[in-house]
């Protein structure tokens, strides 16, 4: 419990003092990306599995991290993985899952739509690094190993400042 205490008031303390230096011209959006929790793995030819138990509960624990920081919108692929790993969050914000297609997230109406706000963004192993790089604008990170659940990317766009962070919590 220590660590999500840590991480709750590092992200608390890291937005506010971001948006304290903000004009009030400039508008602040945030990202917070997240491959899915761990899924089953049991039957090779199913290609849209449930969670795992622990995958529930990285789940439940992604949600208890973000308790205390604004979330505005949850975005979420159509496949029980990720969905499961969104709800959580969702629920607890009192927010709907919006679906989206990874090919097209990051397009002119995806930007505006969700200008100024937090946005938490669950996908895959392959689309949420390809994402990343498409927002920030460069070929920074790769695809997210198989086995490794815990990476969390946050996004911050000011103005035409972007900065971005890496999380690993397990």
């Amino acid at each position: 419990m220590k660590p999500i205490l840590a991480f709750l008031i590092f992200i608390s303390y890291w937005i506010n003092s971001c948006q304290s230096n903000v004009s009030p011209q400039q508008i602040t959006t945030t990202y917070f990306l997240v491959r899915h929790a761990e899924k089953d793995l049991s039957d090779p030819d199913n290609q849209n599995p449930k969670l795992t138990e622990a995958g529930k509960i990285r789940s439940e624990n992604w949600a208890k991290m973000l308790v205390d920081t604004p979330v505005d919108m949850v975005y979420t692929t159509n496949y029980i993985r990720t969905r499961k790993t969104a709800e959580p969050i969702a629920k607890n914000k009192k927010l709907e899952l919006a679906l989206y297609n990874p090919r097209n997230l990051y397009d002119s109406r995806f930007q505006k739509k969700t200008k100024g706000k937090t946005v938490v963004i669950v996908g895959h192993s392959n689309t949420i690094p390809a994402l990343v790089n498409k927002i920030i604008g460069k070929e920074k990170y790769s695809t997210i190993d198989e086995k490794i659940y815990g990476k969390l990317f946050i996004i911050k766009i000011t103005g035409d400042i972007i900065t971005d962070t890496v999380l690993y919590i397990n």
